[in-house]
């Protein structure tokens, strides 16, 4: 094992798939090319071992909310759901509470449990299932949680594909609009997830002009990152660019596979497989 840390990881086992609390459609998995025999989910076991083969240390297991769950086609996985899966396995996964900002007070309780109690290293936010900005009013009462907790918030920036045809969303959050939102709250940290594709561009300029931006190469397969992706996680924002998957979206193996092809200096390797993580997460066990 290579002590790799993917930082955007989903649950995806056939119980998860069976209660539809995973939002991506058939349609979808063949869009993203997903083997047959994998559809249906696989048991824990088996994705550790693909973690295993891989050189994944330890992956962040999100309990996701997504949408206003009075709405049709929004789901959730249950906070327990996740701390259970990281209290059998606590050398293997840690948990992110997902943000649902129709909850109020009630979503802040709730990211205070998990925690304090469940020992969540870090928040999660879908931006375009609630429709609102990553500068909505809505969301700065978590912000403000986050850094009460000392814990990261990553969400999903650029364009937001149609994983469901049951559910289309639009696209609310440019990497452009964590730039109030990171000087309104300079102590906290913003992890644009999904590199920000179509305005990767935009995500990097973000992280160059904010210490407290991050970004998260996951949920395209690296072979696909645009070449100024791969030359700032190579050069002066190595220090900016951390690893994930969003797994299922993208196999854990293929992906470790496809960063080690781009030869990357042997430091920021280091930095963009795990050392980065490691400083961002303070709560990570080490």
């Amino acid at each position: 094992m290579s002590g790799y840390i993917d930082i955007v990881c989903n649950l995806y086992t056939p119980e998860v798939v069976q209660a539809k609390q995973i939002g991506i459609d058939d349609t979808f998995k063949t869009q993203v090319r997903m083997a047959d025999d994998m559809r249906k989910g696989i048991t824990m076991d088996d994705y550790i071992a693909k973690m295993d083969r891989a050189g994944i240390e330890r992956s962040l297991l999100i309990a996701t909310r997504c949408g206003d769950m009075r709405i049709k086609g929004s789901h959730e996985l249950a906070y327990e759901t996740v701390a259970e899966i990281c209290a059998k396995y606590p050398d293997r996964f840690s948990g992110l509470a997902g943000i649902d900002t129709t909850r109020g007070m009630q979503q802040l309780r709730d990211l205070e449990v998990a925690v304090k109690q469940y020992g969540f290293v870090g928040a999660h936010w879908y931006p375009h299932w609630f429709g609102i900005p990553p500068d909505a009013p809505q969301i700065y009462p978590t912000y403000a949680k986050c850094c009460e907790l000392d814990i990261p918030i990553m969400m999903q920036v650029g364009h937001n594909l149609v994983y469901s045809r049951d559910r289309k969303l639009p696209s609310v959050a440019k990497p452009i609009l964590l730039d109030q939102v990171a000087i309104d709250f300079p102590d906290l940290i913003l992890i644009g997830i999904h590199i920000g594709v179509p305005w990767t561009e935009e995500m990097i300029s973000m992280c160059w002009k904010h210490d407290n931006i991050y970004t998260a190469g996951d949920a395209y397969a690296p072979k696909h990152w645009p070449k100024s992706y791969i030359h700032y996680a190579n050069s002066y924002g190595s220090h900016k660019v951390l690893f994930g998957t969003d797994w299922p979206v993208i196999d854990p193996e293929r992906a470790v596979k496809e960063v080690a092809e781009f030869n990357m200096r042997p430091d920021s390797h280091k930095k963009l497989m795990r050392e980065n993580a490691l400083r961002i997460f303070k709560k990570i066990p080490r």
